[in-house]
C-alpha cells in the first residue's frame, strides 16, 4: 500500500485558511487534507492557538470557533512529538517546522515566510509557498 504523503503547513498558512475560506492557502490547505495528512507539533498547535487569540483577530473568529478549529485539526492531523533539533533558520521560531518536518519525513513544507522559503530544498524537503503547492499538485 503506498505511503501518504505528509505536509507541514506553518501557522499563518493555517490561519490564513481558516480566515479566507476561499483563499489560495485555504485550496492548499484542502489540497494537502485530501491528498496525503498534515502533520503538527505541540509548539505548532501553540503557535496557532496564540496566533487566533490576538485580539485584532477577534472580530474574524470567536472562541468558540478557535476552540472548533483547533480541535477538528488535532481530529485530522497527525500529531508528532519532535525529538530531533534544528537550528539553520535564520527565524529561530521557525525551526519547529523544520524540525517536523524532518521527523515525519514530510514531503514538503508549505508556507508563505521568506525565512523558511530561502531555505528550500532542505535537507531534500521542499519547502513551498501555498500558490507553488496548488501548481505542483495540478500538475
Amino acid at each position: 500500500m503506498p505511503v501518504k504523503p505528509l505536509y507541514v503547513l506553518d501557522a499563518n498558512v493555517i490561519v490564513s485558511a481558516v480566515l479566507l475560506p476561499s483563499s489560495v492557502t485555504r485550496k492548499a490547505f484542502d489540497k494537502a487534507c485530501k491528498q496525503g495528512g498534515i502533520v503538527v507539533s505541540e509548539e505548532v498547535v501553540n503557535e496557532l492557538d496564540d496566533v487566533l487569540r490576538r485580539p485584532r483577530l477577534n472580530k474574524y473568529i470567536h472562541e468558540e470557533e478557535r476552540i472548533q478549529f483547533l480541535m477538528a485539526l488535532l481530529r485530522e492531523a497527525q500529531l508528532v512529538r519532535v525529538t530531533c533539533t534544528v537550528t539553520e533558520c535564520r527565524d529561530p521560531k521557525d525551526n519547529k517546522y523544520l524540525e517536523l518536518a524532518i521527523q515525519t519525513k514530510a514531503t514538503c513544507i508549505i508556507s508563505g515566510d521568506q525565512d523558511l522559503l530561502e531555505l528550500t530544498p532542505f535537507r531534500g524537503i521542499s519547502v513551498l509557498t501555498p500558490r507553488e503547492f496548488l501548481d505542483l499538485q495540478n500538475h
